[in-house]
């Protein structure tokens, strides 16, 4: 039966895997035990150590047993099912479909802001010099987190943390360590993803990774 196995979840560098960041904070937010595999990016040999993984040969990647799950967000959906009683999602229909929606916007959608902002926990903060389009997908962000919180009145965008703050937690990332402007409410909304646990643990395990690509390549 699935789900009596333990968990193990193959991710990235912790500083610079932005789609493994978004299961392993959401696993560790509901508490759920796993086993956690680092796979180091960007180096000769990571190609084939990832297909030993996976078909894609990409990260993020859950084992359970012998099921396989890769993709960030098949992963979530897949954790969701498997935890039933646990609020993942929102319990309300359409507040679900919601909360979906933006999960999926972020998955499929920001290409000029991710490409432009890549995901580095060890770059110090300062600002970017933003294409239009990238400016164009901080503000969309924005604007839908602003809708949430004020839907659900926060501190999260459904009330309570879940997939769709997982989605966003590298987004939150991002518009620290390149300065992008943000609304009061955006600020707050930050402010709470880094407050939590599981995001100061990731943080401190970026930190302290010894390898890391040349500071130019990522900044």
């Amino acid at each position: 039966m699935k789900g009596q196995s333990v968990l193990k979840l193959v991710i990235g560098n912790k500083r610079y895997s932005s789609w493994s960041m978004r299961p392993w904070i959401l696993m560790k937010e509901f508490r759920l035990p796993f086993e956690e595999v680092i796979v180091p990016l960007y180096r000769e040999e990571s190609k084939s150590a990832l297909l030993a993984q996976s078909p894609a040969g990409k990260v993020p990647v859950l084992h359970d047993g012998d099921m396989n799950v890769w993709d960030s967000l098949a992963i979530v959906e897949y954790l969701a099912d498997l935890y039933p009683n646990l609020l993942i999602w929102p319990q309300e229909r359409e507040t679900r479909a919601h909360a979906r929606a933006l999960a999926c916007e972020m998955h499929s959608g920001f290409a000029a802001l991710r490409s432009e902002c890549p995901m580095n926990f060890g770059r110090s903060p300062q600002p970017a010099s933003l294409t239009e389009a990238a400016s164009a997908d901080a503000d969309r962000i924005g604007a839908a987190w602003r809708d949430a919180l004020a839907r659900y009145d926060g501190p999260f965008l459904f009330g309570q943390f879940g997939a769709a703050d997982a989605m966003f937690a590298p987004i939150v990332q991002r518009f620290e360590s390149y300065m992008i402007p943000a609304s009061k409410e955006a600020q707050r909304y930050m402010h709470a993803i880094k407050s939590l646990a599981s995001w100061q643990e990731w943080s401190l395990s970026a930190g302290s990774e010894e390898w890391r690509l040349p500071q130019n390549e990522r900044d």
